[in-house]
């Protein structure tokens, strides 16, 4: 039967896909639920979001209740330049690389489920800071049932291996298994494009799944120092199990290969660092604001405040030291370390 879905509803369902903080996303959720159109077609649909609708309030009611905290303890709400989940089986070293890269000193031990609630920490790189937060370990056997909110805010995955372990195909099929049955899947392509396409609003009228995740996703051996065939067995693990994401070997405890991670997930990211000016002001170079390749100066008014993104007028840029700053449509794509200066309409 034919959904008919609204325009109404395809928007709410693009801005819940874009929504990072559960409160929005949860407002989302009620936009949906309101606007769907509401016949046996989406019968289904329907159920789902109310399931949502209920599992988001009682986390953000438990989080309310805990005091300090002002969400969901199973939610850590975006900071930095980006969000990178930390996945993997018991005893794969994660929780170990997450302490080298992000200085957590979270617990680790030789035992499995060390870790059991989300730990964020960041991982420094030049004049940015991108988010790692490790999560609980997955097997095919048990996955906390918390683990799809968790990954909602995520931009990508690393997955790590100990491809020393004789079980390590196994676990990390398992992993993988277990998630697909929670409508998480990876992709190996860390492109833009191949990241917001499924935010795009349809013209058809099927019912795709809004509750479906996809992220890019690496893999990475944590104990590189042990094994030093530990690239040739990442190829190998990828080629019995058919799957063709980016590889990196590296020891959380020696450090070695650590900060060649840090580059390669800037990179693949594709952040972009803007430096904001006021006029007449030299440029702010403590602090950038971090968007993405293909973003836009109005995109950047938006991180700086929304009433500069609904007034503005247009931007001055400067691309380099010898430039001069040269007038720029809010349509104008920014590139890393560019200075701008944002020109309202009170201005």
């Amino acid at each position: 039967m034919p959904a008919n879905l609204s325009p109404d509803y395809k928007a709410a369902e693009v801005a819940f896909r874009r929504a990072s903080d559960p409160k929005e996303r949860l407002e989302r959720l009620r936009e949906m639920l309101r606007t769907i159109p509401k016949h046996k077609g989406t019968e289904h649909l329907q159920a789902d979001i109310k399931t949502r609708i209920k599992q988001l309030t009682e986390e953000l009611a438990a989080g309310r209740k805990g005091g300090s905290r002002s969400g969901p303890s199973h939610v850590v709400r975006p900071e930095g330049a980006a969000q990178i989940a930390l996945l993997g089986p018991p005893n794969s070293g994660k929780s170990t690389l997450h302490d080298r890269l992000t200085r957590s000193h979270a617990e680790a031990g030789p035992y499995p489920f060390t870790t059991q609630f989300p730990q964020p920490g960041m991982i420094p790189y030049e004049d940015v800071n991108l988010q790692l937060v490790d999560l609980p370990p997955i097997t095919d056997q048990y996955t906390v049932p918390w683990i799809v909110n968790a990954l909602q805010p995520a931009d990508a995955a690393l997955l790590v291996v100990d491809v020393g372990a004789p079980d390590c195909m196994d676990q990390l099929g398992g992993l993988l298994s277990a998630l697909a049955s929670r409508k998480i899947t990876f992709v190996p392509e860390w492109k833009r494009a191949h990241r917001t396409a499924s935010e795009a609003p349809r013209d058809t009228e099927e019912i795709s799944d809004p509750f479906a995740i996809r992220l890019p996703a690496a893999l990475v051996a944590a104990r590189a120092d042990e094994n030093p065939d530990a690239d040739d067995e990442l190829e190998i693990l990828q080629e019995l199990l058919e799957i063709g994401f980016p590889s990196l070997a590296v020891s959380a405890r020696t450090g070695d290969g650590l900060d060649a991670l840090a580059k390669w997930l800037f990179e693949a990211l594709e952040v972009v660092r803007v430096y904001t000016k006021a006029p007449g002001r030299p440029p702010d170079f403590g602090q950038p604001f971090t968007v993405r390749r293909g973003d836009t100066v109005q995109d950047v008014a938006r991180m700086v405040h929304q009433e500069i993104a609904d007034s503005l007028k247009f931007g001055r840029l400067w691309r380099n030291a010898a430039s001069s700053g040269r007038q720029v449509g809010r349509d104008y794509r920014v590139a890393d370390r560019d200075v701008l200066e944002l020109v309202t309409g009170r201005e």
